[in-house]
């Protein structure tokens, strides 16, 4: 599937760059980008049209009372994730909106956190057919133990964009 959009394109170009270079040029792009990622040292390790992968180290600036990384900044990384991968898929003349982050704590987090999140073809297609719709974007969340101390649902909108 061809680029959707400006941003997808971008992206595209940073993915050209030797594989060592690509998570700091995606992580400085969208740190520039959404400025509010950039404060929190999240690392973009992959992007594309289908697939994101972010980690956050768990330093002392993410540190919640138990020195955790906090439970909203695990939260952050599910929603940057799942919002790339939305970005990049919705064409220019939409607009992407979060609709609903719902997070299920289920175990105390350990080290470092990694988040996965994915896009079926079926969810890209409808992304760029349908004027406005919603969807449910699968993300994982792992800590440096390979534990899933969090159960997340992040559901996406898009709407055209106001003229």
């Amino acid at each position: 599937m061809a680029a959707a959009n400006k941003l997808a394109s971008i992206v595209a170009k940073i993915n050209q760059l030797p594989e060592f270079a690509r998570p700091k040029a995606l992580s400085l792009f969208f740190g520039k980008a959404v400025p509010f990622t950039g404060t929190t040292g999240i690392r973009i390790e992959a992007l594309d049209q289908e697939r994101c992968v972010i980690s956050l180290k768990n330093k002392r600036r993410v540190q919640n009372h138990i020195k955790g990384v906090h439970a909203v900044a695990s939260l952050l990384l599910a929603e940057s994730a799942t919002g790339f991968l939305i970005g990049l898929n919705v064409p220019d003349d939409k607009v992407p909106v979060i609709k609903t982050a719902h997070a299920e704590y289920t175990r105390r987090a350990k080290g470092d956190m990694k988040v996965e999140a994915y896009l079926t073809t079926e969810q890209r297609e409808r992304m760029l057919t349908e004027e406005k719709g919603e969807t449910s974007v699968p993300v994982t969340i792992h800590d440096s133990e390979g534990q899933q101390p969090i159960e997340i649902e992040m559901i996406w909108a898009w709407t055209p964009k106001r003229r």
